[in-house]
């Protein structure tokens, strides 16, 4: 393991075991990355949302902060960030829905369900939540890559499954999720 992500793996430890030290050096050695996952989940936002990735991290930091969690290594981290900075959008796109506004995101076609489908995050977030009562792990593996741009490998790691898994599970998760988009559209 780089000696980076071992001391991010040897301070979440320390935090986890309540000192609160770890957390202040633990900070600005993630920071960077949370930013760039968050400007990533910005990135297919309408270009008018309210949330900036700068927020969208400080967010993230204040409820991680409270979040009593058994850290178990940097991808758990990470995996845990992905789950909360998706809960935020959310949250966000509901307070803005009840505001009157529709709040639309274009999916990565890379990475999810192809050019064809766009749908709010609202929709992704209930798509994914009717693929998560079919299939937890495939739901859960959308979940780390999009909103928590892990690798394969990080993400086979997360699972405990190898990253062929990853490969065929992704592939079938973005063609439920494809078919489940697209009947939202028609």
């Amino acid at each position: 393991m780089p000696p980076q992500r071992q001391l991010v793996t040897q301070l979440l430890q320390q935090w986890g075991s309540a000192n609160k030290e770890a957390l202040d050096e633990l900070m600005p050695i993630v920071y960077e990355q949370l930013r760039r996952l968050a400007s990533k989940c910005l990135r297919t936002e309408r270009s008018d949302h309210a949330l900036r990735a700068t927020a969208l991290v400080n967010e993230a930091y204040l409820r991680l902060v409270d979040a009593e969690v058994a850290w178990e290594d940097r991808v758990h981290f990470f995996a845990v960030s992905a789950r909360l900075l998706r809960r935020i959008l959310i949250d966000h796109a509901k307070a803005h829905k009840r505001g009157g506004g529709a709040e639309k995101v274009s999916l990565d076609e890379a990475m999810l369900v192809g050019p064809q489908a766009t749908g709010g995050i609202l929709e992704l977030d209930e798509a994914l939540q009717r693929l998560a009562a079919h299939d937890e792990r495939k739901s859960t593996l959308v979940e780390l890559l999009f909103f928590g741009g892990l690798t394969y490998d990080e993400a086979a790691a997360a699972l405990k499954i190898s990253p062929a898994t990853v490969h065929r599970e992704l592939t079938m998760a973005k063609a439920w999720l494809h078919r489940e988009l697209s009947h939202g559209l028609s």
